[in-house]
């Protein structure tokens, strides 16, 4: 039979942490927005993305993928430190611990509510050493300037890190569609560096997400 104090006991059923609506909070007198343990959150407009390749684009020129790739990848790596303590602290188990269901979860309604659009994760090709990311609706592949080839080089440098991070394996990941060239998501390509060489010079001859696919696993 279950006690009275049982029931009182650990009685506090979890729900989606990332919930837009409860993680998101605003002060408006002063002007700020933080999450739900008080951590400082930052809005940023469109003009100051679209500033930000622009201004890179005129004092880097072509490193300016680079640049924001690196970037990315260091914020990926606090990215990822966060997302984990989060999750262990309200959730109360390590993020190994998870299901992959829960993990998913937890992983797109976070995309979601910081803004970054929806992503989903394609486990195809995940038996020849690759992870397939794709996403929608992404800030930075909506106001960066036009150009042939994929621009989302933050993402990328943000899921490398965050996926290195989890695996414990130092894994790079390219962008091998764009929504700013017309394609319905964003693809990104997670994987070894080396195994993902071949990738780099088909993205630069515009050749498309699945004849990439192909030549990575013949």
């Amino acid at each position: 039979m279950i006690s009275v104090a049982d029931l009182l006991t650990n009685n506090r059923i979890p729900g989606n942490y990332f919930a837009t609506d409860v993680y998101v909070r605003s002060d408006l007198e002063l002007g700020l927005l933080e999450n739900r343990r008080g951590d400082r959150l930052l809005a940023l407009p469109e003009t100051l993305i679209q500033a930000i390749y622009v201004g890179l684009d005129k004092e880097t020129g072509q490193a300016t993928r680079l640049v924001l790739f690196n970037c990315g990848k260091w914020w990926g790596k606090n990215f990822y430190t966060r997302f984990r303590e989060e999750l262990t602290d309200y959730y109360g188990q390590a993020l190994a611990d998870m299901t992959m269901a829960e993990f998913l979860q937890c992983l797109q309604q976070c995309w979601i509510t910081h803004g970054w659009g929806k992503v989903e994760l394609d486990h195809q090709y995940q038996n020849r050493g690759f992870l397939v990311i794709k996403t929608w609706n992404s800030p930075f592949a909506g106001h960066a300037p036009k150009i042939n080839r994929p621009v989302c080089y933050f993402e990328a440098g943000i899921l490398s890190a965050f996926f290195s991070q989890l695996t414990g394996r130092d894994l790079h990941c390219i962008q091998t569609a764009c929504e700013s060239l017309g394609a319905e998501a964003n693809r990104f390509v997670i994987g070894l560096e080396k195994r993902l060489e071949p990738a780099n010079v088909m993205v630069e001859q515009q050749a498309d997400h699945d004849t990439i696919m192909k030549k990575l696993c013949p």
